[in-house]
């Protein structure tokens, strides 16, 4: 017992500090630390019943039907059979849970699939093959090229020098670009020697696990000796390792300990908001069914105690019954179950139909089906598709998911030149498209052959030998930190810290001027078939104040030469004044570029003095090796040598984005979507992508960037930002300023503020850790919605998820994220709806998302058609399936007026049985597969139609009130015109017909006409579906009725067809069909009326859009013109933000060198010569 309590206390325990040992199981076990196991599903076998059946009780309208089936158990109250509601409830439970099932049997493979990957450790001195589950805390595994890492692991040795590794953190953070890794020395010098790993027993003290995928304290205790660990000796789980032929971890947390499952988010039962009204108006409902079976219940009291007690010889009291008020109480519960089809259980199960066949068109629609990867649109959940058409934020990730994440040299301008566009013979510019003529490379064996150019004249230049164009290249392919690897020879892969200098180093590749190989003091460089080693003497680093770089060289001729590249604005400040003519020029090219949505950079260069070099490379060894303010001082060196530059040109890179992304944003904003991008990369990047997808641009009134680094600063940041936009938010009077006075809480809900202009707002990483804490959250959330366009970057994968709860918990508004990688799980799941891409970062995204497909451009079609469609079918499917119902109900309501409060049915039994299920079934399904009131064509011209969807206006509590009224009001004349028609009523034979059976066929016959009709009216697009479920239910309702009235059904089962002869001798007079006629004239005339009036006199934006619509139909559409969006916006400067700070120290320390490539001073090229050439060193 104590043992059994000392361990669930244990449980309970939160670790404060990891303690571990490497190689001691048994040492680890103690701590009970997590195992590498992960577990996303829902349920096990022995739970699935138990809390499936919770959450499906959840729904109210099930429990409801539970309490009623217990209610038609006792004989004494049940006017219905208990299998009436068994049946059905059993069918909606087991529709659901079997769908529930299939999603979490998805979720349980996938773990599976993870869990089993193999890995080897390290075990009593053998690399032995093990399962990912199986690894504990403190084991030593091997991990190779191109594998996923295990578990959060701390680097101990690896094949590259110095214990270097190189790993993608795509899945953590979306950033392709290597970064780089280094181990401890003294645990570097174990190499891959199982003797030596098997040995090491270092201990390990560390922070508990946490979600912060930058930070990790820890020491590491050896032999005695304390080393510090810190993040850049970490491999965390979800990276991959690239470049490296081996290396060993030491598991410091495993599963759901790891980083990446800290920041994945629990997986959470969605619903949707019409799912959440229904309860409410369940509540309704009930309470409307309780008042009614209230009044009937005291009224058949009052009859009995005033009128039954007398007529007891042939009406007696049911056994057990002694006084009217007992009569009554019964016959509440006797009416709860007779009036209980207002809310009907068919309700619950066409609503699942509905939910599983809207799913299924976006499976099959083509139009969203990816061609190259083979991979179609999948509705990976059915319960949410109508919430697609309400969205009001689009929370999207920006790498794999915006962007292809694939840099390309597209133009560039040398010397007052721009290359990259393309002319025809009369001087006209040329679209480039697939069928343009590419630049041939073929006489450069060195060349890539995936670079594509266009401009032929840029390479007439370069053979040419044209000094500014050749000045140029070399400057591109000396001035960077790309590594190059050549295993084979003439095979070049660079491995660059940013993709935008790996497109710049292999233009200068392509065009001449190849970069081969790099030493710590040397690079070697193909130029023109000639390979020239050039000294590298100095590497001036870049940093985000400086936002340039500069390498110092010593030319095989002995030319020292300073070449930079960096951002116009700061490069611009540094140029000597020889350079104003062409820095006009330049500035042209530079706007063209930029307008372009191209990432633009420049490039300058400097002869230096050789007496003046050497003296500032004594003070740069001084300064780099002072122990105080060594940055400051590197700093004031940089900017004394950088100046007079002489400017070159510059280049404009594409980020290539997905295909149609800023036609989709464009077209998603009209329809009043706001888009919040939430991405790990720099803000220099970030907002490159937001201005070349159109969602910054230079008509914006303004965009502030909150980059505070205090509590307050951000505050102020926040709260100037809002008084531009909106000055009147600081004043008593305000709405929300109103609220907070009335209440101490902070409002739930904030109403939307309406800017004075379009504004942008990006807000970095350790900002928004700021603004996301309590008393700034309000003014967040304030600031950020009145914004067109949110841009948060270096944000971590949690806080994406908190961005995304902030506007769930303060915004009535529906929210989607989109993403395509495991750092997207936690606002994917977060979200009311989640999207998953398929792309290249892997399925976890995909695996935890509602909905999924391969580009973002389908998102567009995703909401606007399917969505939209969706959401007007649900809308207009429980307005007529709560009319109909009220309609049918309260008709026995009238009737127990004249009954004696005696919970006798209006209708034959077999017609209740048969109404929702047969009659009236069929054409409301029907309605609200097929309906649709434009095509997808014109939704996705016009999407401005979304908006309605957006404010809920379809179906509503006001919306469900008219449908209680039209059906209140319908139920009376369907009663009272009935019965004034066959009140004293004589066949044209003379015979009577004023009987119940005639009264109860015409109500019916009424009731089943009118809804029929009504539906026809509801319906907008008419398909030969909906016509043969319309008029075949009516058929069938007439063929039933005539059968089972018939006198052969009576003799063979006389107890339950007693209606026979009621058909024929009822439906052929003509004062009943007549009688018929008035009822259905005088239920469906207000409706026609009222609608007619509306859209004459009061028409709705959605009105007028459709009256557009209509009009442009009579006419054939124009041609869409193929129209280049156009894209405003100022310079700016893409360059090599996602560098790691001092990487070109750490090129220059020559501790990620690996041996000398044997193909670096040979097989060179020349498109003049064939013969090769050297060129040594000075």
């Amino acid at each position: 017992m104590s043992l059994f309590g000392l361990k669930f206390g244990k449980k309970k325990l939160k670790e404060e500090e990891r303690q571990l040992q490497a190689n001691n199981r048994d040492f680890n076990l103690q701590f009970e630390y997590a195992n590498n196991s992960i577990k996303t599903s829902k349920y096990n076998f022995f739970t699935f019943l138990p809390l499936n059946l919770f959450e499906q009780f959840q729904r109210i309208a099930n429990a409801y039907f539970l309490f009623l089936l217990i209610l038609q158990l006792i004989p004494q109250i049940s006017s219905l059979a208990w299998f009436t509601t068994v049946v059905p409830l059993v069918l909606v439970l087991a529709v659901s849970g079997v769908k529930d099932a299939i999603d979490d049997f998805n979720r349980h493979k996938s773990d599976k699939h993870v869990n089993n990957r193999p890995v080897q450790v390290l075990i009593n001195g053998m690399l032995k093959d093990e399962k990912w589950m199986n690894i504990q805390v403190g084991d030593i595994i091997k991990l190779e090229n191109n594998n996923f890492v295990t578990a959060d692991l701390l680097l101990l040795s690896s094949s590259e020098p110095h214990s270097l590794t190189y790993i993608e953190t795509a899945e953590l953070d979306g950033e392709t670009n290597l970064k780089v890794k280094q181990a401890l020395t003294v645990t570097a010098e174990l190499g891959e020697d199982l003797q030596k790993l098997t040995e090491f027993n270092g201990e390990v003290k560390c922070e508990a696990p946490n979600n912060k995928l930058d930070k990790f304290t820890g020491t590491l205790t050896l032999r005695g000796e304390k080393y510090a660990l810190d993040n850049e000796k970490m491999l965390l789980r979800g990276c991959t390792i690239r470049n490296t032929e081996w290396c060993f971890g030491l598991v410091i947390y495993a599963g759901p300990d790891t980083k990446l499952m800290q920041n994945s988010g629990k997986t959470t039962f969605k619903r949707t908001s019409i799912d959440r009204l229904m309860n409410v108006l369940v509540l309704v409902i009930f309470a409307f069914l309780a008042l009614m079976c209230l009044i009937l219940a005291i009224g058949n009291g009052i009859w009995e105690y005033d009128k039954g007690y007398y007529f007891q010889v042939y009406l007696p009291w049911a056994e057990g019954v002694n006084s009217a008020s007992y009569s009554g109480f019964l016959m509440f519960w006797s009416y709860v179950i007779i009036l209980n089809t207002v809310v009907p259980i068919s309700l619950y199960v066409s609503v699942e139909i509905i939910r599983l066949g809207n799913s299924f068109y976006i499976d099959w629609d083509r139009k969203m089906y990816y061609l190259l990867n083979n991979t179609p649109a999948q509705a990976r959940t059915t319960t949410l598709n109508e919430e697609l058409g309400q969205i009001k934020y689009i929370f999207s990730d920006k790498t794999g998911t915006l962007t292809q994440n694939i840099m390309c040299f597209n133009k560039c301008s040398i010397n007052g030149k721009a290359y990259g566009d393309v002319y025809d013979m009369s001087g006209q510019r040329i679209e480039i498209n697939e069928n343009t003529e590419k630049v041939d490379f073929s006489y450069n064996h060195l060349a890539d052959p995936k670079f594509a150019f266009y401009d032929h004249s840029l390479v007439e230049a370069v053979k040419l030998s044209d000094v500014p164009t050749h000045r140029f290249f070399r400057l591109l392919s000396l001035c960077h930190t790309v590594m190059p690897e050549e295993k084979k020879e003439g095979n070049l892969v660079y491995q660059a810290q940013s993709p935008d200098e790996g497109a710049l180093v292999t233009a200068a590749r392509n065009f001449g001027f190849v970069f081969r190989a790099r030493t710590p003091e040397t690079i070697t460089v193909v130029e023109m078939g000639e390979t020239k080693i050039y000294k590298l003497l100095a590497i001036l680093d870049f940093n985000n104040v400086r936002k340039r770089m500069s390498v110092i060289v010593r030319s095989p001729e002995g030319d020292l030469t300073l070449y930079c590249k960096g951002a116009d604005t700061i490069l611009y400040e540094l140029l000597h004044s020889s350079c104003d003519s062409l820095k006009e020029e330049t500035t042209e090219h530079l706007n063209e570029f930029a307008g372009e949505g191209l990432r633009t950079l420049v490039v300058a260069y400097k002869n230096l003095d050789e007496g003046y070099f050497q003296d500032w490379i004594r003070r740069h060894h001084e300064a780099s090796t002072a122990l105080e303010g060594r940055e400051d001082k590197l700093s004031e060196l940089y900017e004394e040598i950088e100046k007079d530059l002489l400017l070159l040109g510059a280049t404009a890179i594409e980020d290539k984005l997905q295909d149609g992304v800023p036609q989709t944003i464009e077209t998603l904003a009209k329809a009043n979507i706001k888009i919040w991008v939430l991405t790990g990369d720099k803000q220099e990047t970030a907002m490159n992508i937001g201005y070349s997808c159109n969602l910054l641009n230079d008509d914006m009134e303004d965009v502030f960037i909150i980059e505070g680094s205090t509590s307050d600063d951000v505050l102020n940041e926040l709260r100037n930002a809002r008084k531009k936009m909106k000055p009147d938010s600081f004043l008593d009077s305000d709405e929300i300023n109103i609220q907070f006075e009335k209440s101490s809480k902070p409002p739930k809900i904030i109403p939307d503020e309406q800017a004075n202009g379009v504004y942008g707002l990006v807000i970095t990483g350790h900002s928004l850790a700021y603004a996301l804490e309590g008393n700034l959250e309000l003014e967040l959330v304030r600031t950020a919605c009145m914004c067109k366009v949110v841009i948060c970057c270096r944000v971590t994968p949690l806080q994406k998820a908190q961005v995304v709860e902030l506007v769930k918990k303060y915004k009535k508004a529906v929210t989607l994220a989109i993403g395509d990688g495991a750092n997207d799980v936690s606002m994917i799941k977060t979200a009311h709806i989640g999207v998953g891409i398929s792309g290249q970062e892997g399925m976890q995204a995909v695996l935890s998302s509602d909905f999924s497909f391969a580009q973002f451009r389908y998102l567009q079609r995703l909401l606007l058609v399917h969505g939209r469609w969706s959401y007007i079918r649900m809308c207009k499917f429980l307005k007529y399936f709560f009319y109909k119902n009220f309609a049918f109900t309260l008709v026995h309501f009238w009737y127990g007026f004249f009954s004696g409060f005696s919970a006798q049915t209006v209708y034959d039994e077999w017609f209740i049985t048969l109404y929702n299920l047969v009659y009236t079934s069929l054409p409301v399904l029907g309605m609200s597969l097929f309906d649709q009131d434009v095509d997808d064509r014109w939704s996705m011209l016009f999407p401005q139609l979304y908006v309605p969807g957006q404010q809920n206006l379809y179906f509503n509590k006001t919306v469900f009130v008219k449908c209680m009224l039209q059906g209140i009001y319908s139920s009376l004349i369907l009663f009272f015109i009935p019965y004034g028609a066959m009140y004293n009523t004589i066949r044209s034979d003379g015979k009577a017909i004023a009987d119940y059976q005639s009264f109860a066929l015409m109500a019916q016959t009424c009731l089943l006409i009118v809804v029929s009709v009504q539906i026809g009216l509801d319906t907008s697009y008419w398909t030969v579906v909906n016509q043969f479920f319309i008029w075949g239910s009516l058929s069938v309702y007439f063929a039933i009725t005539f059968t089972m009235y018939s006198d052969g059904m009576y003799l063979i089962f006389t107890a339950s067809f007693p209606f026979v002869g009621t058909a024929r001798n009822t439906l052929s007079q003509p004062n009943v069909w007549l009688a018929m006629f008035l009822s259905i004239t005088l239920c469906v005339l207000p409706v026609v009326g009222f609608r007619f009036l509306k859209a004459q006199l009061k028409p709705t934006p959605t009105d007028k859009v459709l009256l557009k619509i209509k009009e442009a139909k009579k006419r054939p559409p124009p041609p869409s013109p193929k129209r280049r969006l156009r894209r405003t916006s100022t310079r700016r400067s893409g360059y090599a933000f996602s560098h790691q700070h001092g990487f070109g120290a750490l090129i220059m320390s020559g501790r990620n060198m690996r041996p000398k490539s044997p193909f670096a001073t040979t097989g060179t090229f020349s498109p003049n010569s064939d013969k090769y050439k050297h060129k040594g060193l000075y």
